[in-house]
């Protein structure tokens, strides 16, 4: 039987990493905390994933597609090398064999792309290239679109307004900490909300930066 995690996509799903254990892969020296997962070893998965120094992971092939953000350490495949602060998207039918020399630990999605969108992305989000105030008095930073789906990394000092999520929202607080529809959110708190919620962001007791999907669960 397939493994079932935050599957529901109509509800709510919250977690708070920094309190979740690791838990062994398959593969030696990878580990990871999985955030939501529809299927086994070959899963539409969302999880953090730690590769320790020198772990190294057998060549495979994404059949629908790899995102990724490194939050700490260099992460590298034959094609690149992903700094802490990378986002970075492989599309469906890319392959790597990845590895970290000095460890290091990713928020990653697999097999969520639309299987049209082959755009190969990578954005430095520490860099100060391409952030540009929003609406609501926010710095926001365009990381890719396609479709219905948009992703960005926002940086949160003010109030915001409620914002309609007609394909669902999802968000990962890359540090710092603030409030999501009054909700505290933690460095490392992950928070996916259902098609046709709303979402508000408030600033919490340090300038928080976020990693944010809009739209992608509106055809589920």
């Amino acid at each position: 039987m397939a493994t079932e995690l935050n599957s529901d996509f109509s509800i709510p799903a919250h977690a708070d990493t920094a309190n979740m254990p690791w838990q062994d892969s398959p593969q030696s020296g990878v580990q990871r905390r999985m955030l939501e997962r529809i299927g086994d070893e070959v899963a539409r998965a969302t999880s953090l994933v730690r590769f320790e120094a020198g772990a190294v992971f057998p060549r495979h092939v994404h059949e629908l597609g790899e995102e990724f953000f490194v939050l700490w350490g260099v992460f590298e495949d034959s094609d690149d090398v992903y700094p802490a602060g990378t986002y970075a998207r492989h599309p469906p039918g890319s392959s790597h064999a990845p590895w970290s020399k000095r460890g290091c630990v990713l928020l990653v999605k697999l097999r969520q792309f639309d299987p049209a969108d082959d755009a190969w992305v990578k954005v430095n989000t520490r860099s100060e290239d391409g952030w540009v105030p929003d609406s609501h008095g926010n710095r926001r930073l365009a990381l890719h679109s396609f479709g219905a789906e948009s992703v960005w990394a926002v940086e949160v000092t003010r109030q915001s307004t409620p914002q309609e999520c007609p394909g669902g929202a999802e968000l990962y607080v890359l540090e710092g900490d603030l409030q999501a529809n009054g909700q505290p959110l933690a460095t490392g708190s992950w928070l996916r909300l259902p098609p046709g919620a709303t979402l508000s962001l408030a600033p919490g007791t340090q300038t928080a930066r976020v990693w944010m999907k809009l739209g992608d669960l509106g055809a589920r």
